[in-house]
């Protein structure tokens, strides 16, 4: 039992066991409340933009009430934005004046996050933002709020990349240092390959415009072990699929199988979007985790907080979801990956199995009639089990035991017999124990 990745400089071993994290998308977007790149989809000039950092104000910031949802729900890690593209600050940095502590929140969110996730015995990752369009050197490009005026090139000619390049060191090395052992790095992102729309001076930007080598180095050397993804524009840890579920494990350009992690959001924003109505069923909460896990991969699940600090109703109850099937269920995810290639699950099923090889897990996503039939595993099953009561789900071999004529017969077959009413879960497990 196994599956070899290619090797990573980080340590992604705990990565790799605990599957489950939860994404944190928080900044003065959320006053706007319509997305994240709210500055950017609109155009939002400096003089309005700024009223948001200007009335920022937190006041039902309860970072250990976060951190206690997180872990009820099953969630082993966590990823916060220390800095989205909008360029306001999350954490007390000396190398910025639009920061949280020159806002009505006053203090550093940054530190609170930290130090009330650690205390749950969650691992702790940063986010932060590659683009800035706060930066007076950050050059207007495609993508930047001011890309479409009129004296944009003479606005931007004059930046200079490397004093914004040596900024996010500067500010990496703050966040690497002052808040002790961090796990994860999460950077975002590049854009470099051309677009035919671009302008002579609204080129995208790479590895080379972000001095991505020096940035790594500088956080490997501050934290070694540490997890890195891949959006510098140069591979370290992990592979991040955004927004969309892949269909079998993520390789990189040479068919390797590698680390990855698939980032997703309850709705269709990251960032507080007060009026979006796009959030996801529970059946598709719980199915995005499963099928991730049955590839190989974790999932890194999104919440937005609200301009004051608290998670709402919307938010809570899709961490409920998980909560209440994690706390029984966990054990198909926890430690587990894809199966091995011998076993192959029904329609409407999934497999994942313990990183011993012991334990196979059977992930129903549609709770079918009596039996279910499983090919290639007459002979190798010990005991079969619901795992949310360990309760006992008998099976036969070799072909349905039913008074009717003409029902299937296969020697590698095993069937297990189901009750009737399906279990009051949203995905139901049966735990297979192996010979």
């Amino acid at each position: 039992m196994g599956y070899t990745t290619r090797k990573t400089p980080g340590d992604t071993s705990w990565f790799v066991h605990d599957r489950f994290g939860m994404f944190i998308h928080w900044g003065t977007y959320a006053m706007a409340a319509r997305h994240e790149w709210v500055k950017s989809r609109e155009c939002i000039p400096e003089d309005h933009y700024n009223l948001y950092a200007k009335y920022f104000d937190p006041d039902l910031y309860d970072a250990k009430e976060w951190a206690k949802k997180a872990k009820a729900a099953g969630m082993k890690y966590a990823v916060m934005t220390t800095k989205h593209h909008e360029g306001f600050c999350m954490f007390d940095s000396a190398y910025t004046d639009y920061k949280c502590t020159n806002t009505p929140a006053g203090r550093d969110l940054i530190r609170e996050y930290v130090d009330a996730f650690r205390a749950e015995g969650l691992k702790v990752g940063f986010y932060y933002s590659l683009i800035d369009w706060h930066h007076p050197e950050f050059p207007i490009d495609r993508i930047h709020p001011r890309r479409n005026d009129e004296d944009a090139y003479a606005q931007s000619k004059d930046r200079n990349m490397k004093i914004y390049a040596e900024y996010m060191r500067n500010q990496v090395r703050e966040l690497l240092t002052n808040y002790g052992k961090i796990d994860i790095l999460w950077f975002d992102f590049s854009y470099s390959k051309d677009d035919p729309n671009d302008k002579p001076w609204m080129k995208g930007k790479g590895k080379d415009d972000w001095e991505a080598e020096e940035l790594i180095a500088l956080a490997r050397s501050l934290q070694p072990g540490i997890i890195i993804d891949n959006r510098t524009e140069i591979e370290q840890d992990l592979w991040t699929p955004e927004q969309y579920q892949p269909l079998e494990w993520v390789r990189d350009k040479n068919g390797e199988r590698v680390v990855w992690e698939a980032c997703q959001t309850f709705s269709g924003s990251w960032g507080y979007y007060r009026d979006e109505s796009t959030w996801k069923s529970p059946e598709m909460l719980i199915r995005m985790l499963v099928n991730t896990v049955s590839i190989g991969g974790n999932l890194l699940m999104n919440v937005g907080p609200t301009a004051r600090g608290y998670l709402d109703y919307r938010a809570e109850a899709a961490l409920d979801v998980y909560a209440n099937w994690m706390k029984y269920n966990s054990r198909s995810i926890y430690g587990c990956t894809m199966a091995d290639e011998e076993f192959k699950a029904p329609a409407d099923c999934r497999f994942t199995q313990s990183e011993d090889g012991k334990r196979l897990y059977l992930l129903i996503f549609a709770y079918p009639f009596a039996h279910i039939q499983l090919r290639g595993l007459a002979g190798k099953v010990e005991y079969a089990q619901f795992l949310h009561d360990a309760s006992e789900v008998k099976f036969t071999e070799g072909k349905v035991n039913h008074f009717s004529e003409g029902t299937t017969v296969a020697e590698d077959l095993l069937v297990l017999e189901i009750p009737p009413v399906k279990p009051n879960t949203v995905v139901p497990v049966i735990e297979l124990f192996l010979k």
